[in-house]
């Protein structure tokens, strides 16, 4: 729906930067589509914590805060290295009970590891098309997204109506948000 309006608005759309939220993606198939590196760290952040205490989970959460200074081939590379080694790990189940019921001992690396491998195709798009000059995170349009809301949050009380009306002169003083 915001495609379309933005569309008619006369933006033409060459490519997307999405966080990862389901559903994104498939609205703007028709494009170059990156995901935000931040937010896939992010990611691997929230399934494998900021220290983790396993050596799989260390490894794989370097390999991910390699990201912004690996080449798509690179990362695939390390991933697969990453899997040859610690494959076997992954595989291991913890049984409850009779030994009939069991989980994977290691959800939270396995998950983890998964993420990375279904975002890997949208990772690089941005060095697959260098005249494009897509980014390779969110952060420019979600720093200016937070001075909005600054700026909105000076005058608290303000009717729906009126918030919009701010927003609007503040995107209208600076046409180049989109660029």
């Amino acid at each position: 729906m915001a495609r379309i309006h933005l569309q008619r608005k006369g933006f033409i759309i060459q490519a997307a930067v999405i966080d990862g939220k389901r559903g994104v993606a498939s609205v703007f198939a028709d494009v170059p589509i990156q995901m935000c590196q931040f937010h896939q760290i992010a990611i691997m952040r929230r399934y494998l914590t900021s220290r983790p205490k396993l050596e799989a989970g260390k490894e794989l959460r370097a390999l991910a805060l390699a990201l912004p200074a690996l080449t798509e081939t690179s990362c695939r590379d390390l991933l697969d290295e990453w899997h040859n080694h610690w494959g076997e790990f992954l595989k291991e189940r913890t049984h409850i009970g009779n030994g009939k019921r069991w989980f994977y001992t290691h959800r939270r690396i396995r998950s983890a590891y998964r993420s990375i491998c279904t975002n890997m195709p949208y990772l690089f798009t941005y060095q697959n098309y260098p005249h494009l000059k897509i980014p390779n995170t969110t952060n420019s349009i979600e720093g200016y997204f937070s001075r909005i809301k600054g700026l909105l949050n000076v005058h608290r009380g303000l009717t729906s109506k009126r918030r919009y009306k701010i927003i609007q002169e503040i995107l209208g003083k600076n046409p180049r948000i989109f660029n």
